[in-house]
Parts: C-alpha cells; structure tokens; sequence
C-alpha cells in the first residue's frame, strides 16, 4: 500500500495507543481528529486499511488542493469549496449521503486548518455538529494525531482514538451545542495521548508500521564493523 510504504520512509513508526482502540459497531462511522499536520491524510488512509478494512471511506478536501494531488480523488476524498455557502452545502449533502450506508465511514477535519496538539480550548467547525443534530444514529469517534521525536532521529507517529458517542442516545441538541461536546471528547483524546507520548512506554503502544532503522548509512556501517572487530551485538537503533 502506497501510504504505508510512504509513511515507513519518512517515520520511525506508526503506533498506536492500546487502551485507545476504536470501538466500532455495525453503524455508519464519522470519525473526526485534530488536523496536526500534512501527513494527516495518509496516517488516516493507512487507519482505515486496518481497522475499517470492511467499509469504504471518504474524506473532503479543498478543492483548491485536490488538483495537486489527483491521485487523492482514487482514494474516497471528494472536494469542497472552503469557506462558502456553497461548500457547506455542498458538504453537508454529500456526507449525508456518505453516512447513509452502514458500509461507508466518513473522516473530517472539523478544525480546517492545520493547529497545534497543544492549543486549547479547540474550536471545531459547526458541520460536524450539524450533522450529530440530523443523523443521531451515526457513531461519532474522536481520533488524535501527533507526530513526536522519541530517542531515533526519525519522528513517530502517534495516534488515539477517543469514546465514540452516538446521538441518539443522548437527549435531542443543537447542532453547536453537539459541535461543543465533540470539542471536548477530542480535547480528552488528545491529552490522554500526550500523557502517554512523554512517558515514552512502547509496552503502551501497538505498532502498526515501523520504518527504517539507523542514523546514516555510512556511520551505521562503521558502527557495524566496530562491533564485528569487538564480537558484539549490533543494533542500528541510536538507543538499543
């Protein structure tokens, strides 16, 4: 898979938090995160192959960006006109149509814009809200992105997903006021993700991808012949 093997290039590896698995039913799924950074869309291509293998997932974009990366469209993204009415309508109609089918699962960036892990209070855009108001049956999963240096000189990946909550399970909201209770369950997921980020544990963690290990090719390669000469084990990790 092409986001996995890219992913493995760039990263030390793709973990996720053990006691943050999603929890998933036979419900459509609207599963929205924190927008950290570029790498957002391909860390949540390679989620879906995991864990939504059985369900064809969709995601907006700006159509402003989508003729950069055409490759995007084969992938479930569609575009949308960002800050227009007629791109919220146009994304309101077209996820409604998407959360219609138990088969489908709908990811979002309810931020818009690419935001710090450790800004506070989150501000998430009304659409998200609007459709918990309309489509109370659908499960809503929060799912925080960080991307942090441990002790290699590649950067992890790090990921959580939050308690799901279902609508109509609650009493009848408003839309803001469902756009307002998002922004809190994502607030939670995140800081339990960076609770677990510095303690730096991997017995907390499954490891979904892990890429190349080393520092340089050519100080490897004479860190591995120092350790032949001496007869000892040789790890290409900086901390072993």
């Amino acid at each position: 898979m092409y986001s996995r093997h890219y992913i493995r290039r760039r990263f030390r590896s793709v973990r996720v938090l053990k006691c943050g698995m999603p929890q998933l039913d036979y419900r459509p799924v609207v599963i929205y995160l924190n927008h950290a950074s570029w790498w957002d869309p391909l860390v949540c291509l390679l989620l879906a192959r995991e864990f939504l293998a059985d369900r064809h997932s969709f995601a907006p974009i700006d159509a402003k960006m989508l003729p950069r990366y055409r490759f995007l469209r084969h992938l479930g993204f569609f575009p949308v006109e960002s800050n227009t009415h007629r791109g919220a309508l146009t994304f309101l109609r077209t996820s409604h149509a998407i959360i219609a089918s138990s088969g489908n699962a709908l990811w979002l960036t309810p931020q818009a814009r690419f935001v710090d892990v450790r800004e506070r209070p989150l501000h998430l855009q009304d659409g998200l809200g609007i459709l918990a108001a309309s489509r109370p049956d659908v499960a809503f999963v929060p799912l925080a992105i960080e991307y942090s240096f441990w002790t290699e000189p590649q950067p992890e990946v790090l990921v959580s997903f939050g308690r799901k909550l279902i609508p109509a399970t609650s009493a009848a909201k408003s839309g803001a006021e469902w756009t307002e209770i998002f922004s809190k369950r994502l607030e939670e997921t995140q800081d339990m993700l960076a609770k677990h980020s510095v303690r730096r544990q991997g017995a907390d963690w499954t490891t979904l991808a892990r890429g190349k290990e080393g520092i340089h090719p050519g100080y490897d390669a004479w860190r591995w012949l120092r350790a032949a000469i001496r007869a000892e084990k040789f790890s290409r990790r900086h901390q072993a």
